[in-house]
């Protein structure tokens, strides 16, 4: 696929309002600032949901809201479920909005290849958990997107492959710039994609400050970016300028833009992927 890949990323586990004004919290304000952001360019939706009062949650229920909001506007729009090892440690939550069924099935769900520490939190991945959320995945149809945060976590995938667990074409989110893991450099960068199994896609991600710089390794030498509030919650390395959704989407394309760059569409993307097309 010669355009690029741009995953949106807008709520994740951690950002509260009391953080920033503009985190979409409730399934309304998510599906809103997704429309938004898909108008924008975004293809792939990294969605997580939140309870009633804010916190994260599996269930499923509210994942269909979201889906189903989505959908009935931007039917192409490829939507990816969260399944973080962060808050909850049983498989039959973590999988819980895997079992969706029909027009409001996702597309894709989040695996992360391994354990892994944050600033200040950390995030559980056994092999067993890793291995049951593939497999699953696969018997339901719908397609991994692959976290990796260092080598490791592509020895693993690789390993996944070989046993046939894992099937291509694959995607993989490269994540840069968390403090127990690979850096935005290209020199990290580098270890990491030159091991990926063949016909895989790869968008890079960033950290904290670490958004800007890469995005720009993925604009330059990847598939793609991944973008949005989960993983920033500003415009500026300083902090004095709170970003939105739509800010980051913006910014993204006139950076690729003035790279000489541009991205596919949704249609493009499911069919480089081999996603079919849900009808709204």
């Amino acid at each position: 696929m010669k355009d690029l890949i741009l995953n949106l990323a807008p709520t994740g586990m951690v950002p509260t309002r009391e953080m920033s004004p503009h985190v979409p919290i409730s399934p309304d304000e998510i599906v809103a600032d997704c429309r938004k952001c898909a108008d924008l360019g975004a293809t792939i939706l990294h969605v997580h949901a939140r309870d009633e009062s804010g916190k994260p949650t599996w269930r499923k229920e509210v994942y269909a809201r979201i889906i189903g909001g989505i959908r009935e506007t931007h039917p192409d729009v490829i939507i990816c479920v969260s399944l973080s090892g962060r808050n909850f440690p049983e498989f039959e939550h973590r999988s819980n909005p895997l079992f969706l069924d029909g027009d409001l099935k996702p597309d894709m769900a989040s695996l992360t290849l391994s354990s892994l520490n944050f600033a200040r939190t950390e995030s559980m991945n056994a092999p067993d958990m890793v291995t049951r959320l593939a497999e699953t995945m696969a018997e339901r149809g719908i397609r991994p997107e692959l976290e990796v945060f260092d080598t490791g976590m592509v020895n693993y995938a690789n390993y996944l492959v070989d046993r046939g667990v894992l099937t291509g074409p694959h995607y993989f989110n490269v994540l840069l710039g968390n403090l127990a893991s690979a850096q935005a450099t290209p020199l990290h960068l580098a270890a990491i994609t030159q091991g990926l199994p063949q016909n895989a896609y790869w968008c890079a991600g960033g950290i904290g400050a670490a958004q800007l710089p890469a995005n720009a390794l993925g604009l330059l030498f990847g598939n793609g970016v991944r973008v949005g509030l989960e993983d920033f919650l500003w415009l500026d390395a300083e902090r004095k300028q709170p970003a939105t959704n739509a800010q980051m989407v913006e910014r993204v394309r006139q950076l690729a833009t003035t790279f000489g760059k541009s991205f596919a569409s949704a249609g493009q993307v499911r069919k480089a992927f081999g996603i079919g097309r849900h009808d709204a």
